[in-house]
């Protein structure tokens, strides 16, 4: 993930280099360096230096780099022929190399080719099994032709081999939500939260399955993840404080006030309601009569 500092400075140096000031090359190491999407400026000041004899024959080894970079882009942007030419000059470089046909893949995804990109793969996972790059391929060239089933069989098969990527791991949890496949679902992020137990936006979406699953014993799951999210984000997770008030009402209705631990806890959906408020008074005013009576309404505030 990009901070906002890397962030500022890249969109520094990136308004630099459109203005004429110099500096593309730099701006394109910093690109690789925070592996972020470019594709259209990477394309642009790619081109800018690779057509330069000069400014391209300074460059030495990294020559074959910015080829690659470029190359990426110009599939980003359907900009085949410029991808087919960095590639061809890849393959007269390094004529043996599992990269360039990594490359030659995605040539084949962008013009539609998926049989002949997926047998390109599979030669390719013949030779090395475990080369991740690949099997991530699979998983995006069936999402591209919207086979979620096969999208997820891929995920699977890849998290079989690499079980801690949590990318991975939230990609598949995603998936199973949006085709409303809960307790899969659940499992990803249960995965998710055992290997990164301090990312609150784990315990969110966690939570959120759970309430969606609905049922006592979920609920009362559900309000605990929303309330380690408030406690991992210092108080300032909305979503969650909402979260922790409507499972209050939830849990209620289902234990009709018979439930200890909700008597015990009475006092946090109060703090949660207090907070919501608070926040709503500071950054959206004009709609904090709209929350009091929402809250009202559900008996959270007298």
């Amino acid at each position: 993930m990009v901070g906002a500092a890397e962030e500022a400075q890249l969109n520094r140096l990136e308004n630099q280099v459109d203005n004429g000031g110099g500096g593309a090359w730099e701006y394109l190491c910093l690109v690789r360096k925070l592996k972020v999407r470019r594709s259209e400026k990477v394309l642009k000041h790619g081109l800018s230096i690779l057509n330069n004899p000069n400014k391209r024959s300074k460059l030495g080894g990294d020559e074959w780099t910015l080829h690659e970079q470029v190359a990426i882009a110009a599939i980003d942007c359907q900009c085949l022929d410029v991808a087919k030419g960095c590639i061809t000059a890849l393959q007269a470089k390094f004529p043996e190399s599992k990269r360039i046909g990594r490359l030659e893949g995605m040539l084949l995804e962008a013009k539609g080719l998926w049989g002949e990109a997926e047998k390109a793969y599979s030669r390719l996972l013949e030779e090395d099994s475990l080369d991740q790059v690949i099997h991530k391929r699979r998983v995006a060239m069936a999402k591209a032709q919207g086979n979620i089933s096969g999208a997820i069989e891929w995920l699977n098969k890849y998290l079989e081999i690499f079980m801690s990527d949590h990318d991975a791991w939230r990609e598949l949890a995603e998936i199973y939500v949006s085709l409303q496949m809960y307790k899969q679902a659940v499992f990803c992020y249960e995965e998710l939260i055992l290997s990164q137990p301090m990312v609150p936006l784990y315990h969110l979406a966690y939570a959120d399955v759970l309430y969606t699953l609905g049922g006592l014993e979920n609920l009362q799951a559900a309000k605990k993840y929303y309330a380690s999210t408030i406690d991992l984000t210092g108080g300032k997770n909305t979503r969650a404080l909402f979260g922790v008030c409507l499972c209050t009402v939830a849990i209620g209705q289902l234990s009709k006030g018979r439930s200890k631990e909700d008597k015990e806890s009475s006092d946090l959906q109060s703090l949660a309601a207090m907070a919501l408020e608070k926040t709503y008074k500071q950054k959206a005013p004009s709609k904090l009569p709209l929350l009091t009576a929402n809250l009202r309404n559900l008996k959270l505030l007298s």
